[in-house]
């Protein structure tokens, strides 16, 4: 079963997590699942940037982003060659080193 690391996070996991995850979950679903509350306003459908990460180790190992997800990441913040929408980033069978950017283009979090 593969592992998702996430690095450090201010607000979200001030000592980072290690995780399990199933292949085929999305990083959001595992973060979410472990109490990582990542933001995602629109509900997972690829509607907006707020669950934006970093995929800093394995980002081969997942599927590669639509044109939907790659115009949306357009619009984030901190944008980066290996960005992703944690919702649209399906769990392969590697390990994930997953960096949550400090802010999101939403000014106030919707707290799920």
């Amino acid at each position: 079963m593969p592992k998702i690391i996430f690095l450090p996070n201010e607000e979200l996991c001030p000592d980072g997590a290690v995780v399990e995850a199933e292949t085929g979950e999305s990083v959001l679903n595992v973060a979410l699942k472990n109490d990582i509350g990542i933001e995602h306003a629109c509900e997972k459908v690829c509607a907006c940037t707020t669950c934006h990460v970093i995929i800093r180790e394995g980002f081969d190992s997942i599927e590669e982003g639509d044109e939907l997800e790659e115009d949306m990441l357009d619009k984030a913040w901190g944008l980066e060659p290996e960005s992703r929408l944690s919702c649209q980033s399906i769990v392969g069978d590697e390990d994930l080193v997953v960096d949550i950017p400090k802010y999101t283009v939403n000014m106030v979090s919707e707290n799920h």
